[in-house]
């Protein structure tokens, strides 16, 4: 992470996952709800914050939502994600109470990003990427670029197609990158 960003602790991490699966459970099994007394959570997981909760069943993708806006506690804004990734990916149908136990949480807390120009600003394993070209727009997380084995320019041409733009429309698009702080279970 860059150094003008505060990076959580494993602790940290490990409460951020407790209260993504936590809000998954409540809402879809009616298990009580973890509701952490903000008060009791760090000044980190307090502050504003942009997160992705990825949801995947053995080893397959089962639902990603996330949000770039910084305007919410982390804390919140995961809970949310987990909720929405669970419930309105709407690449899925939503997750059912029998599939809870099975589900693998991964929770990405974002930094600002930043413009970039091309390919040589964009560093593999480090870096996410959005694409934007007017009503279109496409992120992918760090992850992404390593588990497809992307160089910088295939990592763009992919986003690009997320966005729903041709493979090479990056050239003439907004780009930005950022950082992903990853915790799993």
């Amino acid at each position: 992470m860059s150094p003008e960003v505060r990076k959580l602790t494993d602790s940290e991490g490990r409460e951020l996952l407790v209260i993504a699966r936590a809000a998954i459970e409540h809402r879809i099994t009616g298990r009580p709800e973890h509701r952490p007394v903000a008060e009791a959570l760090t000044p980190a997981l307090r502050a504003p914050g942009a997160a992705f909760v990825t949801l995947t069943k053995a080893g397959d993708l089962r639902g990603c939502i996330g949000t770039l806006d910084f305007g919410r506690p982390l804390y919140q804004t995961v809970a949310d994600c987990a909720l929405s990734a669970a419930l309105r990916d709407p690449r899925f149908d939503p997750v059912r109470a029998a599939e809870v136990p099975s589900l693998h949480v991964e929770v990405s807390v974002l930094t600002q990003p930043v413009p970039v120009s091309g390919p040589e600003d964009i560093v593999i394993g480090r870096d996410g990427l959005i694409v934007e070209k007017g009503m279109h727009r496409g992120l992918l997380l760090p992850q992404v670029a390593v588990e497809w084995g992307f160089d910088a320019t295939g990592f763009l041409e992919a986003t690009c197609e997320k966005a729903g733009l041709h493979r090479d429309a990056w050239r003439s698009a907004r780009l930005e990158r950022f950082e992903a702080q990853i915790f799993s279970e």
